[in-house]
């Protein structure tokens, strides 16, 4: 039987509210969704016959500003899975210090089975029904699984059709000719390894000397090698969906991404051992960076992780039962809603542009990135050293739960 993610999120919330001992009320309120939206979208296919698609959005918790979270369009799509992530995204925005809430939106379709045309139409019903909940000031939604930034771009022309406005930060991660940044793209990897490069300087690690271990070669994985490299930590290891690839005297980011690119895997790549996915993650290194899916490091491999640091790209890529052991094990854990914020700090910064009509140069985008993400991880392990018996992503959860807890206490909602 799968786990309910949502009480997944709400034991996690349990445990919080217990350690900084909440309110009955205020407990209570932030449990659940201020606000969850269920409708049905109806288009014409290409062939005529008319298709439905059941579709959500979260609206967690706004205390701290606008509701801020992406939209997936996939078949296994659930209003659970929505209501957690839409509580994820509200301590992950927390954590980060970002004055934006909590939400998640999703549609139950195959993308796959779709037209462009279809698509389409999908997204535009998406924005025309939510428009009265959608905007700069109250819920701005994103790309995530399965929508890009075309997506963003017809959901934002049918927004501004529905409202007769121009808002263009109504919606973030769109293409850069509609008010999206170059930077975005990079963002969550480069964010991963400006939290990894402050976990190395607290544990004293050298990154010339360091080695590190990517499992999956997407938009995070993918980048994350690339400005690894750049601190000059070895990569030894890479993966993708065909399995693993190890050469422990170092493997080029350069030349992973053109094999990759030629062959549309990272199978049977030269010089290098032919692992699983499963025995990659068991390898010795430094840095082990799990940016595929969830749930990889569990109770029955965690004893065998040799990595100092893990470096969650992935969200939920470590279980309960495995973060426990490895904190016992002494390995070092930067949990996802840290780790991979960059991406959610990159939106935001978009939002911000648009809002006030400037236009960031790259550096300067990456200089802020820079700094947001090392001020929230100095902040979370100030905590996780402070407390006693606590692991990083428990500080991460009270740094972030306080902060919404502070707010919706001075707005009086409780």
């Amino acid at each position: 039987m799968s786990v309910n993610p949502f009480i997944q999120a709400q034991k996690q919330f349990d445990w919080v509210a217990n350690q900084l001992n909440l309110d009955k009320e205020l407990r209570k309120s932030l449990r659940y969704p201020q606000n969850f939206i269920q409708f049905t979208i109806r288009i014409r296919g290409d062939k005529g016959g008319i298709k439905s698609f059941p579709a959500f959005r979260s609206q967690y918790n706004n205390a701290l500003g606008p509701y801020k979270g992406g939209i997936r369009f996939h078949p296994d799509e659930t209003a659970d899975t929505v209501r957690a992530l839409s509580a994820w995204m509200t301590w992950k925005c927390a954590l980060t210090g970002l004055p934006l809430g909590g939400g998640k939106g999703g549609v139950i379709c195959n993308p796959k089975e779709l037209s462009e045309n279809e698509l389409k139409k999908i997204s535009q019903a998406y924005a025309k029904k939510l428009a009265k909940d959608l905007g700069p000031w109250k819920d701005i939604p994103a790309p995530d699984v399965y929508t890009n930034s075309q997506t963003m771009a017809w959901m934002l022309e049918a927004y501004e059709k529905k409202t007769k406005q121009s808002a263009p930060g109504a919606f973030t991660g769109k293409p850069v000719e509609l008010g999206g940044h170059e930077g975005r793209t990079e963002a969550t990897g480069l964010g991963v390894v400006i939290t990894t490069r402050e976990a190395m300087k607290h544990l004293k690690i050298n990154p010339k000397k360091a080695t590190a271990i990517i499992q999956g070669f997407g938009n995070v994985g993918k980048y994350a090698a690339k400005h690894f490299e750049k601190l000059g930590v070895k990569i030894i290891g890479y993966s993708d969906s065909s399995g693993a690839i190890f050469n422990s005297r170092g493997i080029k980011y350069e030349d992973a991404l053109k094999y990759k690119n030629e062959h549309t895997t990272l199978k049977d790549f030269p010089n290098a051992k032919a692992l699983t996915n499963n025995q990659l993650l068991e390898q010795k290194c430094d840095i082990l960076v799990p940016a595929a899916l969830e749930n990889v490091i569990t109770k029955s491999n965690a004893h065998n992780i040799q990595a100092k640091i893990i470096a969650e790209g992935a969200n939920g890529p470590t279980t309960v039962q495995a973060d426990d052991i490895l904190y016992k094990d002494s390995v070092f854990i930067i949990p996802d809603f840290l780790c991979n914020a960059g991406g959610v700090v990159g939106s935001y910064f978009e939002w911000a542009q648009n809002n006030s009509g400037e236009h960031w140069t790259l550096k300067k985008y990456n200089d802020q990135l820079d700094e947001v993400l090392t001020n929230a991880f100095h902040t979370v392990l100030d905590t996780f050293e402070t407390e006693h018996k606590i692991n990083m992503r428990q500080a991460a959860y009270m740094v972030a739960v306080k902060k919404v807890a502070d707010a919706m206490k001075l707005r009086g909602r409780v």
